[in-house]
């Protein structure tokens, strides 16, 4: 049946991307492994599709295969990948240099990874704009600003000279959207396009996309975990599993009556549930009063000194035992509230921990509490040492807050912790590389929780994962806060995981509180049109909140 419907297609004058038979291999201990077995699909002028699958599932490696830019070890056994008829397997790398960014153009998954850190958004974007277009430097800097706004980036005359590291993780993000659509390619492959994005800037991604895609009969290859995402833009989709397309159709069809067993544990793995009652009673573990942190804008000699007001007199406690929420817009604030709360930046205003304040000690006592008051970063791959096997990596923190322990009692702690958190000890020499985005998170809070800390701030920590692994984090989060009574500031732009794991809620916009209170009321009735709008775009209609 797959078969006939993928020959009906492939006959089909609007064909645009024919993947025929499609297997990779890769090298691995001597022996030849398939990593892709026998993937058929194709695409349409001005079609979307999604290929859905979990992670290690091959969705990048289908992309990436399509592009002729997989890593060295991996390689294309047998199977046919035509582009407007042309056979990509028999092109040569200048012929494919050609093609890419011009006529196909993929949007990474990880664009901190993705982005050169020693180049501007400048540099980025005005590269290829000159290389392909042939504008003028002042040209290419003026179609830079349009398309910063294009893609939703505030003040771009200042963005154009920031470098990625400056950038929040959203605006990186549609930093490379940009830059793939800079060209209006016929074929755009973007791998999960907005895993870092909030909701409302998500919806306006995808309504630039959809609208390029109007003017120019663009086709996109959507390769998400949110379902939700598919529903939203595609008119076909691909469930993938361990390399295999396992169930295809129609989008409403199979995500509304799917045949395969797998596609239906990916539909029951979508977070659902009620916002969770806080205890009033649950004594204050860490609170801030007043909290700013301002940054210094460039200026002209003469020019009058101004700043950006990244936090702006914000107030918040978080109880023993409870989890706040912090939603908000990308640029928001929200990161930077928690690394001025745990004083990894700069900041004024009151900071008080188990009833002491701490804002004015020492940087030699403040290492000492730095055990108790942790940290989960957003990019697992980006935040892990390449060069530090997992062991290491969990052991770093007992090399320097427990130095009294023998050897034998740290590789003790490693291999409890290990356990604890889903990762088997015996993995624990390898590296980070060698493991999944969802292990990779596993070992990034494995790192936080070798040293039993009080309180734990978690920067979107599952918003590169995929639903049912989200879920099993979520999950495993939970638990440690139960046994441990551990206190958690939870920050995410995906207001259903907010909903499943917070007890009150604070809403940043521009610095500053917009709203804030439990998590229950927040969800149920929120008092500002800007909550209404990040809940509206993220439940819909559907009104899931209950």
């Amino acid at each position: 049946m797959a078969n006939d419907q993928f020959m009906r297609r492939n006959t089909n004058d609007r064909l645009l991307l024919s993947v025929k038979e499609l297997s990779v291999s890769i090298h691995q201990n001597g022996e030849e492994k398939k990593i892709l077995e026998n993937l058929s699909f194709s695409i349409e002028k001005g079609e979307t599709i999604a290929l859905i699958g979990e992670s290690g599932s091959g969705k990048s490696i289908t992309a990436l295969s399509i592009m002729q830019l997989l890593p060295h070890s991996n390689f294309i056994s047998s199977g046919s990948i035509l582009f407007n008829g042309k056979e990509i397997l028999q092109l040569n790398e200048k012929e494919l240099r050609s093609l890419r960014g011009k006529d196909m153009s993929i949007i990474f998954q990880e664009p901190m990874t993705a982005l050169n850190p020693l180049h501007t958004v400048e540099q980025h974007i005005t590269e290829t704009l000159r290389l392909r277009e042939g504008l003028t430097r002042k040209q290419s800097r003026t179609r830079a600003c349009e398309l910063l706004r294009h893609v939703g980036i505030d003040n771009p005359d200042q963005r154009l000279g920031s470098y990625p590291h400056q950038l929040s993780g959203g605006q990186r993000q549609r930093i490379m959207i940009l830059m793939a659509i800079a060209h209006n390619p016929a074929l755009l492959i973007a791998d999960e396009p907005t895993t870092a994005i909030d909701i409302t800037v998500q919806t306006q991604i995808l309504e630039l996309i959809k609208q390029l895609q109007q003017e120019t009969g663009m086709a996109i290859m959507l390769i998400t975990h949110d379902l939700s995402l598919a529903r939203k833009i595609t008119e076909q989709v691909y469930i993938m599993k361990e390399g295999k397309i396992v169930e295809q159709g129609r989008t409403s069809h199979i995500l509304e009556k799917p045949q395969h067993d797998y596609t239906r544990q990916l539909l029951d793995a979508e977070l659902k549930g009620n916002p969770l009652e806080p205890h009033p009673s649950a004594p204050v573990l860490i609170q801030a009063c007043n909290m700013k942190v301002w940054f210094p804008r460039k200026r002209c000699l003469f020019q009058k000194k101004e700043y950006e007001r990244a936090v702006d007199g914000v107030d918040i406690a978080v109880r023993k035992g409870q989890t706040l929420g912090i939603v908000g817009e990308s640029g928001s604030g929200k990161t930077t509230l928690a690394l001025a709360l745990l004083r990894l930046i700069p900041g004024k205003g009151r900071i008080i921990y188990l009833g002491k304040e701490i804002q004015a000690l020492s940087l030699n006592k403040m290492r000492q509490l730095r055990s108790k008051l942790q940290i989960v970063f957003q990019d697992p791959y980006g935040s892990l040492s390449p060069r530090l096997s997992v062991a290491q990596t969990v052991g770093e923190g007992l090399n320097i807050h427990r130095k009294h322990f023998s050897i034998a009692q740290k590789r003790q702690c490693i291999v409890d912790t290990l356990k604890e958190i889903g990762i088997n000890p015996d993995d624990m020499d390898r590296y980070p590389h060698e493991f999944s985005g969802g292990q990779r998170q596993r070992i990034a809070i494995a790192r936080v929780m070798v040293l039993r800390p009080d309180f734990v701030i978690l920067d979107e920590p599952t918003s590169a994962l995929d639903s049912s692994i989200q879920q099993q984090i979520l999950a495993l989060l939970h638990n440690l806060q139960n046994h441990y009574a551990l206190s958690y500031m939870f920050i995410s732009h995906d207001l259903k995981v907010i909903r499943a794991m917070a007890h009150e809620v604070l809403v940043l916009r521009g610095g500053k509180i917009v709203e804030q209170g439990c998590a229950h009321d927040i969800f149920l009735n929120p008092k500002t049109a800007y909550t209404q709008a990040l809940i509206h775009a993220a439940f819909g209609t559907e009104n899931e909140k209950r």
